[in-house]
């Protein structure tokens, strides 16, 4: 089994390391749609009991990303497209709440972060570096959240995001799309210097629904991956 290990933190638990490495590898697609986990494989690869490999299993079972059947064993869950749609909507109308907030005017503090943040994504421009770019993407966005102390709605973003951002990185795998993001990050840090509230929701909308446009290409190129109606 492929699994992408990283070190476990001082801070960390053991449990709390091996839920985060396995969700970290579903959500990269390290561990794909529909493959087969063992608790006896991933068990042995981290060196640690069975015990804290179950316990993930079961969370992760409760987020949907991990089915059982019986007799035969535990999978990846398919990509629920119903979900991703509602993740995406909730983002959408959460997203347009608090750029209208910003619009009203942002400490300069804040946009010093957006400018470094935005540095830093052009430096991850190829495919290969997709997943470490995507995390800045959300590091972006979280700051226009916490500008306006609005960290706890942010989170709630977070808690509906899994399935979204397993669509988010198939749809690169095929269609390099990183440069256009970077334009409407940049695009939209410009909204908010000016106060252009217009502006920024155009772009928040375009942001957003792009898998709205993508969805029935990435269900015919991976139709293993996605869970059928």
């Amino acid at each position: 089994m492929a699994l992408e290990v990283i070190p476990q933190s001082d801070k960390t638990t053991v449990g709390d390391y091996v839920y985060e490495l396995i969700k970290r590898n579903i959500v990269r697609l390290k561990l794909e749609p529909g493959k087969r986990i063992s608790e006896n494989e991933i068990s042995e690869l981290l060196g640690v009991s069975r015990t804290p490999v179950r316990e993930a299993f079961i969370k992760l079972s409760r987020e949907d990303l991990l089915y059982v059947l019986p007799q035969r064993g535990t999978y990846v869950s398919q990509i629920d497209m119903t979900q991703v749609e509602e993740a995406r909507f909730i983002r959408e109308v959460l997203e347009s709440a608090v750029l209208k907030l910003v619009t009203q005017g942002i400490d300069v503090t804040f946009i010093k972060l957006l400018e470094q943040n935005l540095e830093a994504q052009r430096r991850w421009t190829d495919a290969d570096g997709f997943t470490t770019y995507m995390e800045l993407d959300e590091k972006f966005h979280e700051i226009i959240f916490e500008s306006v102390h609005k960290q706890r709605t942010w989170e709630v973003i977070e808690q509906v995001n899994t399935q979204y951002r397993r669509v988010r990185i198939l749809s690169y795998s095929f269609n390099n799309m990183i440069s256009s993001l970077i334009d409407q990050h940049a695009a939209l840090l410009e909204a908010i210097r000016n106060r252009d509230e217009a502006r920024g929701q155009e772009i928040i909308s375009m942001h957003t629904r792009k898998l709205l446009h993508e969805q029935s290409e990435l269900m015919e190129r991976y139709p293993g991956y996605f869970k059928s109606k």
